[in-house]
């Protein structure tokens, strides 16, 4: 019997500090995660459009082509978000607009909810404020833990 591994989420700050070297710490040390994951993490539109966004800002085309490259090579999967996950993102912005919580991390614990996943790479603390269904926590690996 071969046991499935679930995929494991992957935020912005990640997917940037794979292609910007401007902080060799936070590069080297998600470089060396991401060699070591058994399958291709699962991202949102979202985060994607934030992560482009960023490496345009700090490494311009080059940058945004190493990331297109990621995905269209398969090294990186990415989600589109069902109507009934759009409707918990906004849920989800509402519930934590104390902290604020943007689009992409919302999409982010949606699409936990919906595909019963725990694990995320993120280099944002507020993963360890979210509750996935309100009540389960994520299973963050940080730039700390890595």
């Amino acid at each position: 019997m071969t046991l499935t591994m679930l995929p494991m989420l992957i935020d912005t700050g990640p997917l940037v500090a794979l292609i910007d070297k401007s902080d060799q710490e936070k590069h080297q040390a998600c470089t060396a995660h991401f060699r070591l994951l058994k399958e291709p993490p699962l991202t949102t539109w979202a985060c994607l459009t934030e992560a482009f966004y960023l490496l345009g800002q700090y490494r311009g085309w080059k940058g945004q082509h190493a990331l297109f490259g990621l995905i269209s090579s398969g090294a990186v999967c990415v989600h589109a978000p069902q109507a009934d996950e759009l409707n918990r993102i906004g849920e989800l912005m509402e519930q934590y607009q104390d902290r604020p919580m943007d689009f992409a991390d919302a999409a982010l614990v949606a699409l936990a909810e919906s595909k019963a996943l725990k694990r995320i790479f993120t280099l944002d603390d507020d993963f360890y404020i979210y509750r996935i269904n309100g009540r389960d926590t994520f299973d963050v690996l940080s730039f700390d833990s890595v």
